[in-house]
């Protein structure tokens, strides 16, 4: 157990054991116990308690951020970079509600967060006290659980059972509300043990055996196999073991928004991603396959557009979740598998190993079913023109992945820099690729790259964001100059919200209502203001230059201002409604 430097004389005087902590000193030998490193906050009246505990040890950082926002989602990217429970600690009523975007951000996402509000003290609530607000309610929607401490015994219990509910099962984000008054108060400490014992919550680990036999019988039968796999892969730590299953099936593998570097870009087996703006090879596969795998995905409306499209070619679907909730919720499924990714993956190897012995797989099928693989492949859908004249957005993302070797950790924002990003930047590695998938919510960027270097502090963090994003937590760039923060960000700027715009001109028309940026700030002169550098780039020829010399600059935040083509559009495309297979390739298909 740690120990604060308060308590060093208390300790003393009880020889040697600590008799009764504040509320708030408990709070923090509770965070002590998880290992929490970091912790990203914005202090106010009801945490002070908590601040002045903090204060008193030396084993965790606290953060201080300019915004509440900008804390969850810093504690959200540090959580997606490492695998870690991420934690924030806000104050009440408008701390907790600037909170609400981050935390519906990570929930939609699965991420493991702790989330610690302040509260008006325990008689106070309901009476509409100053800073007070409904913060289980409000929350509810958006945590995978939250607690209201209302008594100071239960409160180490609680926090341990946060942690445990945060990490294990699907992750999510858990809040814990503490009243003012629980802080202050006084009673033993003693460090909770093991995992907590919670009658409605027992997450299923293992798959079931019958249905993973099942599963490998469709795959030795499969003429055109598909892997398909997202997010849950890399919350699940199975990069290797998916990498693994697809060379031992030996059919065309896509990963989704959140499932990208799962599987190396960059292996002939990979098809690109699918969906809205994926590549027109893995739409294809997913819509003319005859057995999918799906691997921790949820058939989101962004990956399979219209299910009554999707179910129009007949195919055997097996699903590997570990929420049961997520399976057949969209889409019909044969064969579900409620269970931890990795673990099954493993089951699924070792039994479709033994059953290959005697079943063998048909070969010819599947060498035919990469012919035609490739005739799609052949359409090169990704390819765009280049220009002399003005910078084209994917060729920046290309030259990004280029001069950083492939291997950075890579942040968006939302928009289309973001398809961009996924799109022209090859991820070969899990937990490079840290963005909003599921909320797609503006703003992330910059945090994320905070959190993500936080806690890889020698690594290479670049965040790719637009005009319009940046914007919206442009603030964090004194807290990045404060710790000493470096990402080096790559602004897209086309003077729209680009994705708007785009919709707008595909759906509405042309009619360009309100996405039109006429009254930008100098970014060069913001970051410079900020104790940054600052780089406009307006000239392609320029591009490769400015990136090396920004990433030169190891000790200093470089923000670089690219003046892009305004009427590039995210290719290719799927329109909200249609099917898989009713892409458009370019404006000449509108």
């Amino acid at each position: 157990m740690e120990t604060t430097k308060s308590e060093s004389h208390s300790a003393s005087a009880t020889g040697g054991q600590v008799q009764e902590l504040m509320g708030a000193e408990i709070l923090v030998k509770a965070l002590q116990a998880e290992n929490v490193k970091h912790i990203w906050g914005y202090p106010g009246g009801s945490v002070l308690y908590i601040y002045d505990a903090l204060y008193k040890q030396d084993t965790m950082q606290h953060v201080l951020v300019r915004h509440e926002q900008a804390a969850v989602h810093a504690a959200d990217g540090y959580a997606r970079a490492t695998g870690d429970v991420g934690v924030a600690l806000v104050t009440s009523g408008p701390g907790v509600t600037n909170a609400v975007t981050g935390i519906a951000t990570a929930y939609m996402d699965s991420i493991p967060m702790v989330v610690i509000s302040g509260q008006v003290p325990t008689h106070a609530i309901g009476e509409d006290a100053f800073q007070e607000c409904d913060t289980v309610g409000i929350t509810r929607p958006c945590v995978k659980h939250n607690f209201l401490v209302r008594d100071i015994k239960d409160l180490a219990d609680t926090l341990h059972k946060a942690f445990y509910l945060a990490r294990t099962g699907r992750p999510g984000p858990v809040l814990v509300d503490i009243p003012k008054d629980i802080t202050a108060a006084r009673y033993k400490y003693s460090p909770a043990k093991g995992e907590p014992v919670m009658r409605s919550y027992a997450p299923v680990v293992k798959g079931h055996q019958g249905q993973i036999k099942k599963a490998v019988q469709m795959l030795l039968q499969a003429e055109r196999p598909m892997i398909y796999s997202g997010g849950g892969v890399i919350l699940s730590d199975a990069s290797a073991e998916l990498q693994q299953f697809v060379k031992m099936i030996g059919a065309p593998c896509t990963n989704t928004l959140m499932g990208l570097g799962a599987y190396p870009s960059t292996d002939k087996q990979f098809v690109g991603m699918p969906g809205m703006h994926g590549t027109y090879e893995a739409n294809m596969a997913m819509q003319h396959c005859d057995v999918l795998i799906a691997v921790g995905a949820r058939f989101d409306d962004r990956v399979i557009g219209n299910p009554k499209h999707f179910a129009q070619n007949p195919r055997k679907i097996v699903h590997i979740d570990i929420d049961p909730s997520s399976i057949s919720k969209r889409v019909k499924v044969d064969v579900p598998i409620v269970g931890n990714v990795k673990d099954v993956l493993i089951d699924l190897m070792e039994q479709y190993q033994a059953a290959a012995v005697d079943a063998k797989p048909n070969k010819d099928a599947l060498a035919k079913w990469w012919q035609q693989v490739q005739v799609w492949r052949g359409k090169e859908c990704m390819k765009f023109s280049e220009s002399t004249e003005l910078i084209k957005p994917q060729s920046v993302v290309q030259k990004l992945w280029e001069v950083t070797g492939g291997d950075a950790y890579i942040t968006s924002d939302v928009g289309q820099h973001q398809m961009w990003a996924a799109q022209y930047y090859g991820f070969d590695k899990p937990r490079r690729w840290i963005n909003s998938g599921g909320l797609g919510t503006m703003g992330v960027g910059l945090p994320y790259a905070m959190g993500v270097q936080m806690a890889n502090p020698d690594a290479t963090v670049a965040c790719i964001t637009g005009e319009g994003s940046i914007q919206m937590n442009i603030q964090e760039l004194s807290t990045c100059r404060q710790y000493h923060l470096t990402p080096k960000i790559l602004c897209l700027n086309n003077r729209y919200l680009g994705m708007v715009r785009q919709w707008q001109q595909i759906d509405y028309s042309s009619r360009y209502a309100e996405s039109y940026m006429d009254a930008l700030p100098d970014f060069v002169k913001l970051a410079e203001a900020y104790g940054h550098v600052g780089m406009r780039i307006d000239k392609p020829s320029d591009v490769d230059g400015a990136l090396r010399e920004a990433f030169k600059l190891k000790d200093r935040l470089v923000f670089m201002d690219f003046i892009t083509d305004q009427s590039e559009n995210v290719w290719p495309m799927v329109k909200a409604g249609k099917g898989l297979t009713e892409m458009l390739l370019g404006s000449e298909d509108l």
